[in-house]
């Protein structure tokens, strides 16, 4: 275990705050653009995630975090996997989009799909999403979760479904398990630390800091099936919890 971290310089939160929001603006209307246009191309999608890959680095690095990754077990890039994360912060998103192997689509809030150019990539690279409001619209998002997979791309999904308050994990809600169990792709349990303090839930305030991913070793759904789904989600969360630990050493 490390010590906490170190408070951020007030300069350097300053700083990063006014040139992180700025460049994250822009950058995403680039991306926006660039992907719509890009993203229908053959292979469909393929340069849209390079697009969101190049996309999370600028934010990211504008945003004063510093990425450290670790993977538990080796992951094939051409083989599919359901990653399952915890969720701190806005930061998440660019963080995991930069470490992921393999071309991976997001389940994003339906909200996100609607914002000019930057919704239009989303859709244009085949991101998934999902209105949380809209029960009905449920087997919609499983049926285009499940094709995805099938197509040879893993997905991420998160299975709280929405960002902690407080940094503790929420929690886990069942349509991702269902998912893996219906496709039979492994969950890899992943941690995320540091992204909560860099830039809390409703907070615009960028605070430089030291963020780790933890990918912990693939979970094989089969040896659970639907009638234990209730354990693979007890095992899934406490692999996440112990992944999202303490360290960033």
């Amino acid at each position: 275990m490390s010590d906490s971290p170190t408070p951020p310089n007030p300069f350097a939160t300053a700083f990063f705050t006014v040139a992180g929001n700025a460049v994250f603006v822009l950058a995403s209307l680039v991306f926006g653009f660039t992907s719509a246009v890009l993203g229908w191309l053959p292979p469909r999608g393929r340069w849209m995630y390079l697009s969101a890959w190049l996309w999370s680095h600028v934010v990211v690095r504008t945003a004063g975090l510093r990425v450290k990754v670790r993977y538990a077990a080796p992951l094939a890039s051409e083989k599919g996997y359901v990653f399952m994360p915890n969720h701190l912060s806005m930061m998440d998103i660019p963080v995991l989009l930069m470490t992921l192997p393999g071309e991976t689509r997001m389940l994003a809030k339906r909200s996100l799909f609607r914002i000019p150019i930057f919704g239009w990539g989303l859709t244009a690279g085949g991101f998934i999403p999902v209105d949380r409001r809209d029960r009905s619209s449920a087997k919609e998002t499983f049926d285009a979760a499940v094709r995805c997979l099938e197509q040879g791309r893993s997905i991420l999904i998160f299975p709280e479904e929405s960002r902690s308050l407080d940094g503790r994990l929420l929690p886990f809600k069942p349509g991702g398990f269902l998912i893996a169990l219906k496709t039979g792709f492994p969950i890899v349990p992943v941690g995320l630390n540091g992204t909560f303090e860099a830039r809390p839930r409703g907070s615009f305030v960028n605070r430089p800091q030291r963020v780790e991913v933890r990918y912990g070793e693939p979970i094989d759904v089969a040896a659970y099936g639907v009638r234990r789904k209730k354990q693979l989600m007890e095992e899934v969360r406490a692999r996440v919890l112990e992944l999202s630990g303490p360290s960033r050493g």
